[in-house]
């Protein structure tokens, strides 16, 4: 991801020529380093460039089997039948600071302190901005539409329905059907408990219908926590990370061990136990979590000179959305079930 900088025109001014070149050197390098960083964006997400006002994901279902017919006979027909398609919508977003001309006037080698970490701090927010809103979207993933940094966010998957729900729906004109993602299980009482959830999850993952109402096979491998929850997380933590089964004394092979990796979500602060399962090789295949760049972190500069202060201002588009809801299922445990989860026996 790349960052653009664009100077305005008419700059003479000798001081302003002086914090010009270093707070752009500043802003390329803080650029640099945070893109190695990661974050919910890079974990979670298909980072996507994009050219158009938004983005459509189209889903169709596939060629059913080969069917069998007799010596000089013909084949029978078929073919493939668009099911759904979402559209992704950009957002712009803008932020801007300003040096002051007194701070401008002092910087007699260099950049001052105060604006250099002024600096550091603006390009720090940019990539804030998206880390937040990919987390965002995921943690509000029950309800169908949500409210970003004053930006509209559409939380529903190709059916319209939210992300997580109970009935969403699979195929086309000739067959369809509905299943759910969002269930209420014994999750979080032992760590017993935590480690046949997931087995039971992780068969419901692999069972979930493509368009064409077969199972489509994927394994999930991603477990999503709240930022909130430690009794959870340190439940999940000790059967994920220990070779054999916690809580007996049979020796017992730990099935969950070296099948998950584990993260938490800081932003997603819940009332109870709960968490994300979600197959990585799904996400991708099916394009389920979606960042699209549509115009990366621009910033211009200019002196105002009512007042002498020299003025920086960034601006971005980009657009979060789901492009299905296949990949990725979430379990509230059965003590805290919630309306909108369907509960396992």
């Amino acid at each position: 991801m790349s960052i653009i900088y664009a100077q305005s025109g008419g700059l003479h001014d000798a001081a302003v020529g002086r914090l010009e070149t270093p707070i752009k050197m500043v802003i390329e390098h803080e650029s640099d380093l945070l893109t190695k960083q990661g974050g919910v964006r890079d974990w979670l997400y298909n980072v996507e460039r994009s050219a158009r006002f938004g983005e459509t994901i189209v889903g169709e279902n596939e060629f059913d089997v080969f069917v069998a017919a007799e010596e000089g006979a013909g084949a029978e027909a078929d073919a493939p039948e668009e099911t759904y398609s979402k559209f992704i919508e950009h957002i712009q977003f803008m932020k801007e600071f300003t040096i002051t001309a007194k701070m401008m006037e002092d910087a007699q080698y260099g950049v001052a302190a105060d604006a250099k970490r002024r600096a550091e701090n603006f390009v720090r927010a940019y990539y804030k901005t998206q880390h937040k809103i990919c987390e965002y979207a995921l943690a509000h993933g029950t309800a169908a539409s949500g409210t970003f940094a004053k930006a509209a966010l559409d939380l529903t998957a190709p059916d319209g329905q939210p992300l997580f729900y109970t009935a969403h729906r699979w195929g086309g004109q000739t067959r369809s059907g509905t299943q759910s993602n969002s269930y209420s299980l014994d999750l979080f009482s032992s760590a017993a408990a935590f480690e046949a959830g997931l087995s039971e999850l992780a068969v419901l993952m692999r069972n979930v219908k493509d368009e064409n109402g077969e199972p489509l096979g994927y394994t999930a491998d991603t477990l999503i926590l709240p930022g909130n929850r430690p009794h959870a997380e340190v439940i999940a933590k000790k059967v994920c990370g220990s070779a054999g089964a916690t809580g007996n004394g049979y020796n017992d092979i730990n099935l969950q061990y070296g099948n998950w990796n584990i993260i938490v979500m800081p932003g997603w602060q819940t009332d109870d136990d709960r968490c994300m399962i979600m197959s990585s090789e799904a996400n991708k295949n099916l394009g389920g979590n979606m960042f699209f760049n549509r115009v990366p972190l621009t910033v211009a500069n200019w002196v105002d000179h009512h007042t002498g202060n020299y003025i920086w201002s960034g601006r971005c588009r980009f657009g979060v959305g789901f492009g299905t809801y296949k990949h990725i299922l979430l379990a509230v445990d059965s003590t805290g079930d919630t309306t909108g989860t369907t509960s396992l026996a």
